[in-house]
């Protein structure tokens, strides 16, 4: 499924001026048809009233599929871009870390859509997430 084999830790050494590396996300797994990654719940992720922020576990779920897009594709022609992003929140989490497990759904040469697990430290699921990623021609390469 994937264009090139990437490692967690080429992903977690990517420049970090972005999002995913204001709110520490790292990449943890690879397997042959999924990827996973961790976020802390911590200040940087809470909303006011001290749990995890339904925007923060969308940001966990679109940096997964975005990237799990990026390593299907040859990034010299073409390149993933968000087109939709929803999310079911289905329990608060307080602290520790939270556990995205994104998995395809649809690999299609225009578009993917992905499904996106994130789990708390116990293991529980709190946010089930869908990810449509576009993919367009490069225009940075002249494509």
């Amino acid at each position: 499924m994937w264009f090139k084999k990437y490692t967690p830790e080429e992903l977690n050494n990517w420049p970090k001026n972005n999002i995913g590396g204001t709110l520490d996300i790292r990449y943890t797994e690879i397997t042959e048809d999924s990827i996973s990654g961790t976020m802390p719940v911590d200040e940087r992720t809470h909303q006011p009233f001290g749990i995890l922020h339904g925007g923060a576990s969308v940001v966990l779920a679109e940096s997964l599929g975005s990237i799990a897009s990026f390593m299907c594709i040859d990034p010299e022609k073409y390149l993933a871009v968000g087109l939709e992003v929803n999310a079911n929140h289905l329990r608060p989490v307080k602290s520790g870390l939270v556990t995205g497990v994104c998995k395809p759904l649809h690999i299609g040469s225009k578009t993917h859509v992905w499904e996106i697990k994130i789990y708390n430290d116990r293991g529980k699921m709190s946010c089930i997430s869908r990810l449509t990623v576009a993919v367009i021609n490069n225009i940075q390469k002249g494509q």
